[in-house]
Formats: C-alpha cells, structure tokens, sequence
C-alpha cells in the first residue's frame, strides 16, 4: 500500500524552496535544486511532494528505460524500439540512499553469462529509473566520492555508462537532481556542488503563528492522510495545471539584449567561475517569466534568477558562507539595466502573487503562510552556534583573536593500510584504486579480476565438456580484486588555549596554522574533531564531524589563558576516540596536538601528561604534535611529549608546504618503529 504523500502546496512558508523546484518542473533545463537547511524544515517533504504535481510521461511500451516514443534512444539496451502505441505512466522521483553501491546507482551487469554465453545481461540501476524524472539525493554531502563521479558523469553527458572488464552498456540518463543537506554534517564537494543549477537555504521560522501552522498541518496529515490530502487537491490542481501552461508558454518568452547584459554583468560582478552559472541564470529569468504568465522577461526575474544562481558559486573555500550582497545586485543591475521601458519601479510592489520575480511565489495559501523566512540563514545556524562556555579557573583570560592567513600544507596520513571510509588521505583497501590483488568474492561480485577468474577456471574445461569457443565459467571460478585507493580518517585537533599560548601574535599563528589543516581536512574528506584546554580542565569544544567550517568558528572564537592542563586535554582527546570507534571502527584517527608542550596546574602535571600519552602509544594511534614553542630559548618539552605519544614533532614553519617534505616519512617511519 503507497503511502499518501504530504500536498506540495499545503506546506507553510519556505517561498524560495518551492519556486525553485517550480522553476525546474517548468524547465528541467534549470538543472535541479540543491536544498541547503537545518534538520526538521521540511525539505525531504517539499522535494517528495513535488513529484506528484509534475504531469504524467510517455513512454514506449516495455521499456525499462523510459524511452520517448516520439525520439527513442537509438542505443537502448532494450531497443530498437518499433513505432508503435505509446503509453503514459506517472513521472518519478527515485531516491538515491547515501550507502548505496555502485551497481545499485548504475546498475548490474551479470559477469558470469558474459563470460560463458556472451549474453549482455544487464539489470538496470537508479541512473535508469530516474531518466526524465526526479533523482534525490538527501543527505548528499555525505554521498561518496565515487558515487559522486558518476552522477557527475551522467549530469554531464546525459548517459550512463557500465563497464565490466570489456563489456560495455550504456542508456539515456536524463533527470531533475535534487539534493537536500545538512551543512551541520559537512559541505560539498565543489564540482558536485557547481552541478546544481540553484540553491535555496531553508530554515524554520521564528514566528509562533506560523509554527503553530506547520504543526497543525502536520498532524492532520499524519492522522488521516488521505482526507488531508482530498482537502488540498484543488489547490494542488491549479498548481499542477500552471505547470502545464508555463511549459507550454516557455518557448515563446524572448531573453532580451538588455536582460542579457544585466545576467552577464552580474556573473562577472561576483566572480563566479565559468559560464555555467551565466546560462542556469538565463534559463531561470525565462523560467520565471513563464511561471508568471508572460513573454519577455523583466529585471525582477533576472534579479530573482540571480538570489537562486548565485550564492552557492561564489564560495572560495569551505569557510566561506554561501550568500549574496544584495545591495551590489541592486547597483549592478540598475548600471546595465534599461529600466525606461521595462521597470519602471525598481522596488516594485510584489503583488498578489507575491515577491521574487514576477509572481513566482506559488499560489496563496492563507494567511498564515504570508511571513516566511526561507531563504534566510538560520539566526543560530551550523557554524554560527556561539562557542561553548569557557572552563573554569581562566586566570588572566584574554579575548579571542583572530586566525592568520590560512597557507597550503602536505598531507599527514596514518601509517599502514586502512579499510575505512574512501577519502584521500592515507592507504587503504577500498573498492577503488589500482588492483593489487585477487580473492574469492564475499557475497556479490562486483570488480571482476578477469585473470584470476581465468586461471581458476581454465584447469577444468576438459572435464566440464567443453565443445564450444566460450569459457565454461562457474560460480566458484569468479575472483573478486582486491584494490587499494586512499581513505578519509578522524583528525582531532588538542589545541592548547592556556595562558603560555596567549601572545597575540603567536595564538594568531597558531589559529592560522589549524585552519590550515582544516582545509587540508576538507579537501580530503576526513571528519574533524576539537578538544581544547585550559584553566583547570578541558572541553569538547565541536565532537568528530564532517563539518570543517563548524570547527573553524570554534576555533576562531576561542579565547586564551589560565593555566595548562595539558593531561586533562590528552584524556579527553581519549575519550572522544574512545567512543567514535564503537561508532565508525573502520575510521583510522589521526591525532594532532597544539601546544608548546608546558603542563601546569594539579599534582604532578608532567608525570600525568605523560600518563595519559602512553594511552596513544599503546592503542597505535598515529599523532602528531605541532610546536608552538617560540623565543630564542626553547625547552623541547613537545619532543618529550611527541615521544611519549609514539608520534612525531614539527614546528609551525614546517607545517607549510614548501618545508614539510620530511614530514609524512617522519610519520610513516614512526609508526612503522612502533610496529615493529
């Protein structure tokens, strides 16, 4: 039994987000919608709701790939299709699962058939069952690398392709991609990122009589959803019939000259990279102009075109936030536009239909819709939240000061060979990389070593009969290979915040320093933790995340001073690996340990600093600590500290990339002694 779905045009506020998946169900050529919020603001619901407004496909009888009847894929796995009777079938939304396997998102090809009878026996993935529909994607910042190329490759060129040691299929793929994230758990990888022609940032409101809406709504759907549903089906068939009429109307809007240079002037006025984000912003004027009934596009669309364009290609670097000054859009605007003739106003009245871009709001829903703030970044949003309490016993507390120039480093990588989650950082077995070897497949097969499963089956041809020219394969000949890439790990920062490391110019140093690895960090798509000390004791101050810029606010906040627990930091720095590993066991962790290496305060804090490193040393874990220790007169008390851990030491200079050559071979040379 199918669930009732919640109506699209019953949820409450979050303008932006339903005009841009409007936009795209008029015009797919928009190229999807990348919706960027906190947990709980009725994204996945908006996005699911959507399917159901967008008009019925037809499609050729019998075709597991949605052929057009009017221009079947000539190359079809289930082709050539003969003209003949065309049927129509609801449009789809097929959602991609974050886990999901490569053979499930592209599909399977039967290996052993191939082999034995030459036969292309192929079992369609999600890339086909998504063509000419909707592909989803929630939580597609933690989509894996390899998962991400391949929609990358399908958005690209509109096809999939599966290839299994020399057997190629390949089918039409051709969707709306809609992903909705979390920036709490981490950005997105930048060409993924690109590929989304708008994003919408979401958020719950903070107007009582609008939440007490959104609650209301809901639990009427949940207890009779089929009643609710029937309640708003005239609403969602004025929608549903606008959509319609806007696709028909798209061809006829004209894109004017002065409308053009207004999109160009605007692209080149804020640096975005390329030409795409030029064209979605061409299609989304044209898009806009449509969905408000008209044939020529005005200076409100092509400024609303912008606000859903923009914001997300314009960031440099993971601490960067998304967003836009709308006052330079305004200035921009009003330099190339011609409003004589086409904008009188330049602040127009929005109208019944409400603001941004022509009537682009869906239609009224009640009054109680009429104060949402989608689209506004969240008052206490991921990265934003202020920094946790101080620990007691600050003594001489100073404020925060601000980080130095963040600068390129090398890789630090984990000694050994890893089976954790596929990054870039250090060795490991993964599903992809160079073939090292073969074994016999546990469960499905899924990379094929042709001559390991050659030379299992070859001694046997004789007694199993072999007349023919195929090979006479079995299930027990397949090899399965074995591959080594690189994996992403758990980097936890210890930074020492105690009053010795409280010099302005040497904590800004030390702070550039950390962003550095941070960056490094998200590039290489590890989690990240920090754990800071000082006064009396130490703190959590942002718990293992994918959220690289969650941990820059933190340490950009953080003030300075008291004395230096050093023992209290290392045991929490324990803990926290402690109980990640019974969360993820296959995340190797890298521990990196700030400080000028000083231990003060309680009894014998030296001997209990060193206590507590032994723990490091004895578990394996890889560590490295970076001497802040600075003047003309050093103690080398992180050496000390660096070898009681079993890891290495190096400096803030050597941290840059031009003087850290020796540093990975110091890593991998350690681990390897304490190995042995």
């Amino acid at each position: 039994m199918t669930s009732t779905p919640f109506p699209f045009t019953a949820v409450v506020g979050q303008d932006d987000l339903r005009l841009a998946l409007l936009l795209n169900a008029v015009s797919p050529a928009v190229g999807g919608v990348l919706v960027r919020g906190e947990k709980g603001t009725a994204k996945s619901t908006a996005v699911r709701a959507l399917s159901a407004l967008l008009p019925p496909v037809a499609v050729v009888p019998g075709c597991r790939f949605s052929c057009s009847p009017g221009s079947p894929d000539p190359g079809c796995p289930d082709g050539p299709h003969e003209p003949g009777t065309a049927t129509e079938r609801p449009s789809r939304m097929v959602e991609l699962p974050v886990g999901a396997s490569e053979d499930r998102l592209v599909g399977a090809l039967d290996i052993e058939r191939a082999l034995a009878e030459g036969v292309k026996a192929f079992e369609p993935g999600l890339l086909a069952d998504a063509h000419r529909g909707i592909l989803y994607v929630d939580e597609v910042n933690l989509l894996h690398d390899h998962l991400v190329d391949l929609l990358l490759d399908a958005a690209a060129m509109g096809a999939s392709y599966v290839e299994r040691e020399g057997v190629s299929v390949r089918h039409a793929s051709k969707f709306l991609l809609v992903g909705t994230m979390n920036p709490e758990e981490g950005e997105l990888r930048p060409q993924l990122l690109d590929r989304f022609g708008l994003t919408v940032e979401v958020a719950a409101s903070r107007e009582p009589d609008q939440r007490v809406e959104v609650v209301r709504r809901r639990l009427a759907h949940d207890d009779d959803p089929a009643g609710f549903a029937a309640r708003w089906a005239d609403e969602e068939a004025d929608v549903r019939a606008r959509i319609v009429a806007a696709r028909e109307l798209l061809p006829s809007v004209v894109l004017g000259d002065a409308a053009l240079r207004q999109i160009a002037a605007t692209c080149a006025a804020f640096e975005v990279d390329g030409m795409r984000a030029d064209i979605v912003m061409a299609r989304t004027a044209t898009a806009l102009a449509a969905w408000a009934g008209r044939t020529d596009v005005l200076a409100e669309d092509v400024r609303q075109a912008a606000l859903l364009a923009l914001p997300h290609r314009r960031r440099r670097n993971p601490f960067d936030a998304p967003g836009l000054d709308e006052d330079k859009l305004d200035e921009t605007l009003d330099e190339f536009g011609d409003r004589g003739d086409d904008d009188p106003d330049p602040d127009p009245d929005p109208g019944p239909d409400g603001p941004g871009g022509g009537g682009g709001r869906p239609p009224e829903q009640g009054p109680e819709d009429g104060a949402g703030d989608a689209g506004a970044p969240p008052e206490d949003g991921p990265g934003e939240q202020p920094p946790p309490a101080p620990a007691a016993g600050g003594a001489g507390e100073r404020s925060a000061v601000r980080a130095a120039e963040p600068f390129r480093t090398k890789v630090l990588s984990v000694p050994g060979l890893g089976e954790g989650t596929a990054g870039r950082r250090s060795r490991a077995r993964t599903e992809h990389g160079r073939t090292t070897g073969a074994r016999r497949p546990r469960g499905a097969l899924t990379k094929l070593h042709l001559a390991a499963t050659v030379q299992a089956a070859a001694p046997h041809q004789r007694e199993r009969g072999r007349t023919g020219r195929g090979l006479v394969v079995r299930r027990d000949d397949l090899r399965q290979a074995t591959r080594e890439g690189r994996e992403g790990n758990l980097v936890l920062f210890v930074v020492d915040a105690s009053g010795s490391m409280a010099a302005r110019q040497r904590m800004s140093a030390v702070k550039g320093a950390v962003l550095s690895l941070l960056l490094d960090a998200y590039q290489r798509r590890d989690k990240v933790g920090l754990v800071t000390f000082r006064g009396s004791a130490a703190e959590v101050a942002l718990p293992p995340t994918s959220s690289v810029d969650a941990a820059a606010v933190r340490l950009e906040s953080l003030p300075t001073g008291g004395r230096t627990p050093l023992a209290a930091g290392l045991l929490r720095a324990h803990e926290v690996l402690r109980v990640e590993r019974l969360r993820d066991p296959a995340r190797r962790a890298l521990v990196v340990v700030v400080t000028d290496g000083r231990a003060t305060g309680g009894v014998e804090p030296v001997a209990q600093a060193g206590r507590a490193a032994r723990l490091f040393a004895a578990e394996g874990t890889a560590s490295v600590v970076v001497d802040c220790e600075s003047g003309p007169i050093r103690l080398g008390l992180t050496g000390q500290l660096a070898g009681e851990l079993g890891g290495t030491t190096v400096t803030l200079d050597e941290l840059r990339a031009d003087s850290i050559a020796g540093l990975v071979k110091d890593v991998r040379e350690t681990g390897s002694r304490r190995a042995a």
